[in-house]
């Protein structure tokens, strides 16, 4: 979820350059890819107000495809620190919580008095809990799920992209009925509920193709990229659903490697 590191990085001098106190040259590059994710989810409420619906859902979502390469370049410049781990999450916090929050009350919840704002308000909390918890735990060495190769509840970009679902599909159909406030604000608060539960869900790197399909898994990728350029709500609703979809099979997955977990534990005890 962007460029972590242990406290005691900071200090290392990895290039012998640094910008201003504790940050590295190398360091701009991942940071400023952050900053710039957290300028396009604050661009989406822009659009928001003015009620351009299509280009502030397509800002938060490149928001969300800025935050899942910063990380990525940081450990690969090696230019973790806890200054970008902080940035990260704070950016975070703004774009897949608080902007999607006003977003969907801007597009629907203001219709429904108190309870729409308060379904607002519940998405942005716990999107700023999910993060908290995040950043609590990041030093820890037990972390069950972590460990096993999955994440515990929705990650916040996901969570944002979910909370969507309804806006896709009134986009895509024009039908009215995925505008209805009540809708929205229960399936918001079901989307808050699921970024800080305590489910397992699958990550990425839980994800390995069999080498028998990993071909056919290029050219799925290839069909979907298309299908995202031709009729991107549709896609965009479709590739909610399959995820939503999953969350059985990874509840269904961890439970699997928890039991044979728990039965090798037990032989060694024995």
């Amino acid at each position: 979820m962007g460029p972590r590191a242990s406290e005691d990085e900071i200090s290392v001098v990895t290039d012998g350059r640094r910008l201003g106190s504790g940050l590295s040259l190398r360091a701009v590059l991942p940071n400023a890819i952050t900053a710039a994710a957290l300028c396009s989810g604050l661009t989406g409420i822009r659009f928001a107000i003015i009620g351009d619906w299509e280009r502030c859902v397509f800002a938060i979502i490149l928001a969300g495809m800025l935050d899942g390469i910063d990380g990525r370049i940081a450990r690969l410049l090696k230019a973790q620190s806890r200054f970008g781990a902080e940035l990260d999450s704070l950016a975070d916090s703004l774009s897949f919580g608080m902007a999607p929050a006003l977003v969907l009350f801007l597009w629907s919840l203001q219709d429904l008095p108190r309870f729409g704002w308060f379904a607002s308000l519940a998405f942005a909390i716990c999107c700023a809990l999910r993060l908290a918890r995040f950043n609590a735990q990041i030093d820890m060495d037990e972390q069950p799920h972590k460990s096993a190769g999955f994440l515990t509840g929705v990650p916040a970009p996901i969570g944002a992209g979910l909370a969507f679902l309804p806006m896709y599909l009134w986009i895509a159909s024009g039908e009215p009925i995925f505008r209805e406030p009540i809708i929205v604000a229960v399936w918001v608060a079901v989307m808050a509920f699921l970024m800080i539960s305590n489910l397992a869900t699958l990550s990425w790197t839980s994800i390995r193709p069999r080498r028998s399909i990993r071909l056919e898994a290029i050219a799925v990728a290839g069909l979907v990229f298309a299908s995202l350029l031709t009729e991107p709500w549709w896609t965009l609703a479709v590739l909610s659903i399959i995820y939503l979809l999953l969350m059985p099979y990874g509840v269904y997955s961890y439970a699997k490697v928890r039991r044979q977990r728990n039965a090798a534990s037990a032989s060694e005890i024995s």
